[in-house]
């Protein structure tokens, strides 16, 4: 799998549990302390997310950091 086939799949979980608890970007930007931009980046799999913000998106997700890769198992 391509590094970028690896970044839409986790930007597609992301989204997948944002809009799962009715949330906008903005709103996933602001409980993650994190830019709405940048939240969009994550989504189209153009960002390569360190690990201190997985562990932010995790917490305003209310997931386990685990959730997150939960699509990379199969």
């Amino acid at each position: 799998m391509s590094t970028k086939n690896q970044l839409q799949k986790f930007g597609a979980k992301v989204r997948q549990l944002r809009e799962k608890r009715n949330l906008s970007q903005e709103a996933l930007a602001e409980r993650s302390d994190l830019h709405r931009t940048y939240i969009g980046g994550i989504e189209r799999g153009e960002r390569n997310v360190g690990l201190l913000n997985i562990l932010k998106l995790a917490r305003a997700l209310e997931v386990s950091p685990g959730e997150l890769f939960e699509s990379f198992d199969s």
